[in-house]
C-alpha cells in the first residue's frame, strides 16, 4: 500500500560525481510508484533513515513515497547565487518527476518557472506522459535555454513491458510524448533504450522496432546499454525472474556471474543492435544536440543584444 511523506530538504540539485554531460541531480520524490523490476535505486531510501528516523524504509522504495515540499524554493536560492555557473541540472535521474503523485503535488510547473526565470538548462528524464501538462513551460524554456526531454523505453512489447514495469504507462505512449514535444517546441528529445535485458527486450525484432519508432517519431538521439545488477537490485530482480520467467532464470544467472553482463553476450548484442542502428542512421550522440541547440541559443541571444544596442543608439 502506497505511503506519501512530506519532508523539507535542505537543498535542491545535489552535485554528481559520475562523467556526464550535467553536474547536478535534482530528484524531487524519493522512492517510486512505477515499480520497475530492474530499478537501480532501491539503495537510496538508506539515506532517508538518519536523516528522518525511518526505520526499515530501504525496504520500501515503490511503496514510501517522500515529496520534497519545498524543493522549488531551494532551488530559487541556489540559482540565484553569485556562484551558481548555470550548469545543466539532470531532473529525475533516480526517481521519476511525474509519477501519478505528480498530479496531486504539481511540483515540476514551479521547478520549470525557476529555471525558466534563471536561463538555466536542464534534462528531465521521465517515463510519463504527465510531461505533456507542462507543455507551454516546456516550450518556454526551450526558447532560453538547452533543455532536453528523454523517455525511457525497454521493450514494444506490451505484455513484456507490464511485466517489466508494472505501474509506468504504454511504450507507444511514451514515444507519441517525445514526438510531441519534438515537434512543439526547441527542446531536443532522446530515447533511452535501456536496460536492454537478455532474453526479455535483446530480440532483432523489439530491438528493430524501438530504432524504428525513433525514426518515425523524429526523436533527436537515442542512449542504449545493457542490464547492470548490483546491490539490491540484483536479488530484486532474480526474484521477479523466478516468479515471472522460470525458464530464463538459470540462463540468466550464467550471464551474471558479476554485476555486469557476460562480455561474450554482449559483444554479440552490441554486433545486432549496430546493424540496426545504421540501418535507420539513428544518431547515438546526445552531446552533438547539446552542443547545436546551446550554440543556438548562444547566437538568438547575440543577436537580440546586438539589436538592443542599436535601438538604444538610434
Amino acid at each position: 500500500m502506497q505511503k506519501y511523506k512530506e519532508i523539507i530538504c535542505k537543498s535542491a540539485c545535489i552535485r554528481t560525481k559520475r562523467k556526464m554531460p550535467y553536474k547536478w541531480d535534482l530528484n524531487i520524490y524519493r522512492g517510486c510508484e512505477h515499480r520497475c523490476k530492474y530499478c537501480y535505486a532501491l539503495y537510496s531510501h538508506k539515506y532517508l533513515e538518519n536523516n528522518y528516523n525511518e526505520s526499515s524504509s530501504s525496504d520500501k522504495f515503490f511503496d514510501n513515497i517522500y515529496v520534497k515540499t519545498n524543493i522549488d524554493v531551494e532551488l530559487e536560492k541556489q540559482l540565484a547565487k553569485n556562484s551558481w555557473k548555470n550548469d545543466i541540472i539532470a531532473i529525475g535521474t533516480v526517481t521519476d518527476s511525474y509519477q501519478p503523485i505528480e498530479k496531486e503535488y504539481e511540483l515540476m510547473p514551479k521547478i520549470l518557472e525557476v529555471l525558466i526565470k534563471h536561463k538555466n538548462p536542464a534534462i528531465i528524464s521521465t517515463k510519463s506522459d504527465l510531461i505533456l501538462r507542462d507543455l507551454d513551460l516546456i516550450n518556454e524554456l526551450s526558447k532560453v535555454a538547452y533543455i532536453n526531454i528523454a523517455g525511457t523505453v525497454v521493450s514494444m512489447d506490451e505484455k513484456i513491458n507490464l511485466a517489466i514495469e508494472p505501474n509506468a504507462i504504454k511504450s507507444k505512449m511514451r514515444i507519441a510524448m517525445l514526438k510531441k514535444v519534438r515537434k512543439e517546441t526547441n527542446a531536443s528529445t532522446g530515447l533511452h533504450f535501456m536496460p536492454i535485458i537478455p532474453y526479455l527486450t535483446d530480440s532483432y525484432e523489439n530491438i528493430d522496432a524501438i530504432f524504428k519508432n525513433i525514426k518515425l517519431a523524429n526523436i533527436h538521439y537515442t542512449i542504449l546499454g545493457p542490464l547492470n545488477l548490483y546491490g539490491k537490485t540484483r536479488g530484486f530482480f532474480f526474484n521477479f525472474l523466478k516468479h515471472d520467467f522460470p525458464d530464463i532464470y538459470k540462463d540468466m544467472m550464467s550471464l551474471y556471474k558479476t554485476g555486469r553482463l557476460d562480455k561474450h553476450y554482449k559483444q554479440e548484442l552490441f554486433k545486432k543492435i549496430n546493424k540496426i542502428k545504421n540501418r535507420y542512421c539513428v544518431s547515438t550522440n546526445y552531446m552533438k544536440i547539446i552542443k547545436e541547440k546551446s550554440k543556438n541559443l548562444i547566437k538568438k541571444e547575440e543577436f537580440k543584444q546586438s539589436n538592443l544596442f542599436d535601438f538604444n543608439n538610434k
